[in-house]
């Protein structure tokens, strides 16, 4: 049986947390699962409102969904929603104009993952010790390192490094990205906001997540770690363990 375990924490220099998270490993509509993290950003309050309302909506627009559905379909059409619901919302009244927010999807039928994302918040694959990014980052210095104009052994620590070129709710239209992973018995899948892997190493990632101890025990080690490596920004973590 899938099992799942996620938590969201405001870090140690944020006084709000604008992190949302879902982890539903029972029916979703025509979903057989649904695992969602999304990284709000905006003025005060808004990146709150944001992530909040894109997951609210599209879970109630996945529940809708039919069987027979493709999974891609399903996401797709829920965040066009959340997305048309909030950029509506940021144009309309003054003390949200500029919120949105980043958002990383997975569903998983069988042995296929369905994973969608806008921005820089990101999903991993743990297998036999290895750890797999499947995600790329919508961002400035991601297009950088892509383009061959930055390293990225340099991109980490890179100034421009918070500046995302996609989101959630910032335009009339939003483009995800979709990718299908085929998993295999003892898989480990980590989605995460950008407060957990900026703090972590990809490496210390996969040696937590490969470690000993509970779904509950591994993500609560990780949220440990990126507060006691500064804690610069809300972390949140979900775990998932596909069975053997």
């Amino acid at each position: 049986m899938l099992q799942a375990f996620s938590i969201t924490d405001v870090g140690r220099k944020r006084k709000l947390n604008e992190d949302y998270v879902c982890a539903k490993t029972t029916q979703c509509g025509a979903l057989s699962n649904f695992f969602i993290v999304a990284d709000g950003m905006g003025g005060h309050k808004a990146g709150d409102r944001a992530s909040k309302e894109t997951v609210e909506i599209m879970q109630s627009i996945i529940l809708l969904s039919s069987d027979g559905e493709k999974p891609k379909d399903v996401l797709r059409r829920a965040l066009e929603a959340a997305n048309m619901k909030v950029f509506q919302e940021s144009i309309c009244q003054s003390e949200l104009e500029g919120m949105g927010t980043t958002v990383v999807a997975a569903t998983i039928d069988g042995d296929e993952m369905t994973v969608m994302n806008v921005g820089d918040s990101r999903l991993y694959v743990i297998d036999e010790g290895e750890i797999r990014q499947i995600t790329e980052d919508h961002s400035l210095v991601e297009e950088m390192v892509r383009k061959g104009v930055l390293a990225r052994e340099k991109a980490r620590n890179h100034p421009k490094k918070n500046i995302i070129t996609r989101a959630v709710g910032v335009a009339g239209a939003v483009e995800p990205d979709f990718f299908e992973v085929k998993l295999k018995a003892g898989d480990k899948v980590l989605l995460c906001s950008d407060g957990l892997s900026n703090m972590l190493e990809d490496e210390e990632l996969k040696r937590i997540i490969s470690g000993k101890g509970t779904l509950e025990e591994k993500a609560t080690r990780l949220i440990d770690v990126a507060n006691g490596n500064g804690g610069k920004d809300n972390v949140s973590v979900i775990l998932i363990d596909y069975p053997a």
